[in-house]
């Protein structure tokens, strides 16, 4: 059993797995989860699926960056988002190494329901203790 990388403290198998498989996520911040997870994994296909249509990139400047390890997500806040919201936002931290060493991507990320699926719609990057 291998622990989910977005740190839910649950097993892959019962937390992003499913969404990566295309059960919709019952919240913003699940998806955020699964699409954190999605990174560490490669999987960019269902980074790209879980874009909305109106902001999405081509699928191939999704593809994984070489040389960058995914080590931890830390969620800062989450503003609506739920089960009968139809917009959400998700603030996280993102820590990863390099071949130069350990950094940190902060974002405000935008989510809404499109066909009744939660969707990553944009995101504000923020430097380290910008409120």
């Amino acid at each position: 059993m291998t622990r989910c990388p977005c740190r839910s403290g649950k097993n892959l198998s019962v937390c992003c797995q499913p969404l990566h498989r295309g059960k919709p996520a019952p919240t913003a911040e699940a998806l955020m989860r699964a699409r954190y997870s999605a990174y560490v994994l490669g999987d960019v296909a269902f980074l790209h699926k879980s874009w909305s249509r109106a902001t999405r990139p081509p699928k191939k400047l999704l593809a994984a960056e070489t040389g960058q390890t995914w080590l931890g997500l830390d969620i800062l806040q989450t503003l609506q988002g739920g089960a009968g919201d139809e917009t959400g936002v998700v603030e996280f931290v993102a820590h990863y190494q390099t071949e130069t060493g350990k950094a940190s991507l902060r974002e405000v990320s935008r989510f809404r329901r499109e066909n009744g699926r939660w969707v990553y719609v944009d995101g504000e990057h923020r430097q380290e203790g910008e409120a």
